[in-house]
């Protein structure tokens, strides 16, 4: 690893931690900027219950101490006590609610990346075709529609019409629709910045030039224009994980998937601070995450991108 791409890692973990640090500290922030007390709108609770609940979760300290003590504890995994879901941590539910997301959210991403690429690459090779045409018109309108629209869609008519697939997540083959709709848009999007990259690329002087001299099509296409079609690719694989995670949310509820979404979403309507914050910090570090590892591979994939 020499200097200048070391230099640049090290400037890009350093952005990444205080954008985590922001995203901390503004949840935090707002949060507590919120007038109502979480325990206020329990029926039968008396101002000395209340009072004790607050000291019970170190609500009744100043901000500033309360937040100092939150990074103390989060550093160490420690995301507090839900003020809902009574007798549970936050980090526990959190745990139990990670994997659903992550899979789906893996699964996802590989179906949109696996076939965006393919398709985007067909598209590309069959330029003014008959297939080229239809790929672009099917991918246009699934860019357009939102991933709520597409999974109600799906669910309407593979589920409650033609029966082929669970309506909920906990039956066998429950989580093929929800991944499917969280998958078609990335991989529409994907679709259309693989066909442009890989245009350009075919058109550079080392395709022609291989060309020229013999070097087989698929020699070409495999290992000169498709490596070098990728850099768009993995550029929006941040925000598409952005994407699916923060879309998730509401196809998880669609399809009762127990995953992270769901967790959001009912700690929103059960105004429990701490879990909103601590889903929103675990959220906010997979996608700075993802979108540094993003820029990294980038570089590595196309060593003539200038660091400077």
């Amino acid at each position: 690893m020499d200097s200048k791409f070391f230099t640049y890692v090290v400037k890009r973990f350093l952005m990444a931690f205080m954008t985590i640090f922001l995203v901390v500290a503004i949840t935090f922030f707002v949060m507590h900027a919120i007038p109502a007390s979480p325990f206020s709108s329990e029926k039968a609770k008396s101002d000395a219950t209340i009072a004790a609940l607050e000291a019970k979760y170190g609500f009744d300290k100043p901000v500033p101490v309360q937040f100092i003590n939150y990074l103390k504890n989060i550093l160490h995994g420690d995301f507090g006590l839900s003020t809902k879901w009574i007798g549970s941590t936050v980090a526990d539910l959190i745990s139990g609610a990670l994997p659903y997301s992550a899979r789906l959210g893996v699964c996802a991403a590989s179906i949109a990346i696996i076939c965006g690429v393919i398709l985007g690459a067909v598209a590309a090779l069959n330029r003014g075709n008959m297939i080229d045409k239809v790929i672009q018109i099917a991918t246009t309108g699934l860019v357009s529609m939102p991933n709520f629209v597409i999974a109600t869609l799906l669910l309407i008519v593979f589920a409650l019409k033609l029966g082929w697939l669970p309506t909920m997540a906990n039956q066998p083959g429950g989580m093929i629709l929800p991944t499917i709709s969280l998958s078609l848009y990335p991989m529409a999007y994907i679709t259309r910045l693989e066909r442009s990259s890989m245009l350009d690329v075919l058109g550079q002087d080392y395709i022609r030039t291989a060309r020229a001299k013999g070097v087989r099509s698929a020699k070409v296409i495999f290992k000169h224009a498709l490596k070098n079609a990728m850099g768009p690719v993995v550029t929006y694989a941040g925000p598409m994980l952005a994407y699916i995670l923060t879309g998730s949310m509401v196809v998880e509820n669609i399809f009762s998937v127990p995953g992270l979404g769901r967790l959001f979403v009912n700690s929103m309507l059960r105004t429990d601070y701490m879990m909103i914050m601590g889903v929103t910090i675990v959220l906010a570090t997979m996608i700075v995450t993802m979108n540094f590892l993003a820029d990294i591979v980038y570089k590595l994939l196309d060593p003539r991108i200038d660091l400077s």
